[in-house]
């Protein structure tokens, strides 16, 4: 059952591990954009921005969505903007496998951080890649990834 003993890990779930993996996720998007030629705009959480830098926002509510929107590719093809909406997925694996190499080199410890911490990676890797459309203008990576490689059909807003 969940208890009053349980908000203490509920808030560091809500408050620090889910924001991290968000970030690190919308992240992976931007940079492979970077790689691929192209410009972002990288927001932290939504309200009213306390911090800007550059094309960087972190916003009050740091905690409430990430999102990561880019545009201009150098190399603008089917396969590259597939590359960008998968990005995420693969920060996120990548985190995985960081985390896991550093508990099997002794450097961090099996605590409640690095299961929450691959938890929630796994979910986001699951539910970005499930190919459905959030709204009309607002596409899962899977589905930005199908639409790109299939149709050609490109959406600059990974989510």
């Amino acid at each position: 059952m969940f208890g009053w003993s349980d908000m203490p890990k509920l808030l560091f779930s809500f408050l620090i591990v889910i924001p991290l993996v968000s970030v690190i996720h919308q992240l992976g998007h931007s940079l492979m954009a970077i790689i691929l030629g192209g410009r972002i705009d990288f927001t932290i959480g939504q309200g009213r921005t306390i911090f800007r830098w550059k094309k960087i926002k972190i916003k009050s509510i740091y905690f409430l969505h990430s999102f990561c929107i880019y545009e201009k590719l150098k190399y603008d093809n089917r396969f590259t903007h597939a590359c960008v909406y998968a990005g995420g997925t693969i920060a996120n694996l990548a985190s995985i496998l960081f985390v896991y190499g550093l508990i099997m080199w002794g450097v961090l410890s099996k605590n409640l951080f690095s299961y929450q911490f691959v938890y929630f990676s796994i979910y986001y890797i699951v539910f970005s890649l499930l190919p459905f459309e959030y709204s009309e203008t607002s596409l899962s990576d899977g589905r930005a990834i199908y639409d790109a490689l299939r149709y050609g059909k490109i959406t600059c807003n990974p989510d």
